[in-house]
């Protein structure tokens, strides 16, 4: 997220505790990609979703455990897209860094419109474009405060979060046993093949990256971890926390599908939210309701300090104009905040103009655009560390599993134009690195 050596996403250098990383991590990566994008992949796996989640997860830990011993070994500001510097030349972290900030930048919009979405849950007649249009500004001012108001505010947002979701747990269960009555419709789950893989192994395979959508920002913990006392607790932090996440993503989509029809689940409601609506539990719509809020404005920030940092890194390393890497006594960097604002004024008029459909696709793409930043970090680490066998061999089931996310996408007409859409961003990033060719050849004479 962060891209600086000691303005990463976290405290001061030196003064991060393991445990601390875990919570952090858990702010920047719970979302409502998990709170909403679960719906979306319950919808194509049905209850097999619980085993995407599981293979996400192991290969997230994958990706981490990589980035984490990297920046324990070679800790340098631009972490990954610098690591990709280092072990393939100039284009290789040129485009890295290009393509994570325009990924971030992309995301920022659809976690904006889904921001004003939710509030108007409660200000039904309030303008979407002004209800996003506040929580821009408020993200802004969050992200101007530094990395030490940064991580105040993560740090609450992500034990509101992990609350919520233990609560729904708990009422869940409750709702299971029938203190509340037997009014909700329970589906007949069985453990035969057909209930658990209604749609078969393709509708799982369609449904990895959406699974992974759940555990994206696990790169910014990564940056994160150059401000741990103990660097080589890294790791160890990463695994707690992909441990954490993996249980609780589990068996609350798992309680989710013992409650109502995998078939009764949609892409504009919370599962949650329906799993217990037959029950009348008036509180839970407005609860949850406030816990989407929080979680889609705690990942759109930290978004926003991602692109605003990488920006100007890229500057600092020459790879964007050099007044971007300009900063304030906050450590922040105004040109780069100036353009991070632009992207989500444009986001906010692109969310707002183009149909639900059409900026789905984009939002997807983004997601794709992630995996491709893990892939590279997978492949700058095989060629900058003396890898073991089993580390050989956990990257190389990382990388399969992450391929498979990928291609996934083309089983599906409604995943498919993502699909292009990133190949249409990776190809403008590769003319923007075949014109900097010159320059990097004109600095090496």
């Amino acid at each position: 997220m962060a891209s600086e050596k000691d303005q990463a996403c976290g405290s001061d250098k030196g003064n991060l505790k393991w445990w601390q990383l875990s919570l952090l991590g858990v702010g920047c990566i719970i979302g409502t990609g998990f709170f909403l994008g679960s719906g979306i992949g319950l919808k194509k796996a049905g209850p097999s979703i619980l085993l995407a989640f599981l293979v996400a997860a192991f290969a997230t830990y994958v990706v981490f455990d990589a980035l984490a011993r990297l920046t324990a070994e070679h800790p340098e500001k631009g972490s990954f897209f610098v690591y990709a510097k280092h072990a393939y030349g100039n284009w290789a972290g040129f485009s890295n860094g290009w393509v994570y900030w325009s990924s971030e930048t992309l995301i920022m919009g659809s976690q904006l419109t889904a921001l004003g979405l939710f509030t108007r849950y409660w200000l039904p007649h309030m303008p979407l474009w002004l209800m996003a249009t506040i929580y821009a500004v408020l993200g802004l001012l969050v992200v101007f405060l530094g990395t030490k108001g940064f991580e105040k505010v993560e740090n609450v947002m992500a034990v509101i979060k992990i609350l919520g979701i233990l609560m729904f747990i708990v009422i869940a269960a409750l709702a299971l046993f029938g203190v509340f009555g037997n009014h909700g419709k329970r589906p007949d789950v069985t453990m035969d093949y057909q209930s658990l893989f209604p749609t078969g192994m393709t509708g799982l395979w369609a449904s990895l990256i959406y699974a992974f959508y759940t555990f994206g920002g696990i790169e910014i913990m990564g940056l994160m971890a150059t401000n741990l006392k103990e660097p080589k607790d890294g790791p160890k932090a990463g695994k707690i926390m992909l441990m954490l996440l993996a249980i609780i993503y589990v068996i609350s989509v798992g309680l989710a599908i013992l409650l109502v029809s995998w078939t009764t689940f949609n892409t504009k409601e919370s599962p949650f939210v329906i799993a217990l609506s037959d029950y009348h539990l008036a509180f839970v719509p407005h609860v949850f309701n406030g816990i989407l809020i929080i979680a889609g404005f705690s990942t759109m920030v930290a978004s926003l300090f991602a692109v605003t940092n990488i920006l100007a890194t890229l500057s600092e390393n020459g790879d964007a104009p050099i007044f971007f890497s300009k900063k304030t006594k906050f450590k922040v960097s105004v040109p780069s905040l100036g353009v991070t604002a632009g992207g989500l004024a444009v986001s906010i008029v692109l969310s707002l103009l183009l149909p639900d459909k059409i900026y789905e696709h984009i939002t997807t793409a983004a997601g794709l655009m992630l995996l491709y930043t893990w892939m590279f970090i997978l492949f700058s680490f095989n060629k900058l560390m003396k890898l073991k066998s089993w580390d050989k061999f956990k990257r190389w089931i990382g990388l399969l599993f992450i391929l498979l996310a990928i291609s996934g996408t083309l089983l599906e007409k409604s995943s498919r134009p993502g699909f292009f859409i990133s190949l249409g961003f990776l190809s403008a990033i590769a003319i923007a690195t075949l014109i900097m060719r010159r320059k990097w050849k004109t600095n090496e004479s």
